[in-house]
């Protein structure tokens, strides 16, 4: 796993220890950002279940101006921590370290991207989804929400406030895009 673009190029991200959590691969991860690529400079970023921090840093590297990782698991926010260091971006990194439905709740904050990648046959990313969607405020008018799931989780959200985009398709890796209706 390595960072693909921006300052950070070719720096190799540390892994969480275990199988806990599912790095995004270099397949998904390119043309994810080729399709932010035009909205990522000076974006706000949030990355939801951020395991290794792979998706906020590859965010950071390519010029976002902030972006705040939550995790719960303790070795995952070690990790964050470490590859931040390593890529030199942890001037723009928060590391929010607990829930991420917590967060959702409480958190004060606008984002231009939300970045869902939680664990997997869990349905967490359709209640992440729906979280969001009753706290429209979290996402900028033309920002968007990315569920990174297995194609088998997949199912279509009625949601007041967003409407499902596009939906993009990388082996066993899925990618959903949400955005304000």
């Amino acid at each position: 796993m390595r960072v693909i673009g921006g300052t950070a190029k070719g720096i190799k991200l540390n892994s969480v220890p275990g199988e806990t959590t599912r790095p995004i691969l270099d397949r998904v991860k390119v043309p994810l950002f080729d399709i932010l690529s035009p909205e990522i400079e000076n974006a706000r970023f949030l990355d939801l279940f951020a395991g290794s921090g792979g998706v906020g840093i590859e965010a950071l590297s390519r010029g976002a101006r902030q972006v705040i990782f939550v995790e719960i698991a303790r070795a995952a926010q070690e990790t964050i921590a470490s590859n931040l260091r390593k890529t030199k971006l942890e001037s723009n990194a928060t590391i929010f370290k607990g829930d991420a439905f917590a967060f959702i709740k409480r958190s004060k904050d606008s984002f231009d991207h939300i970045y869902i990648a939680p664990p997997q046959f869990k349905g967490l990313w359709i209640e992440a989804v729906r979280a969001i969607a009753e706290r429209p405020s979290l996402v900028n008018q033309r920002g968007k929400i990315i569920a990174q799931i297995h194609p088998q989780e997949y199912e279509i959200l009625s949601l007041a406030t967003f409407s499902e985009i596009e939906k993009r398709r990388y082996g066993s890796t899925e990618l959903v895009f949400y955005q304000k209706t």
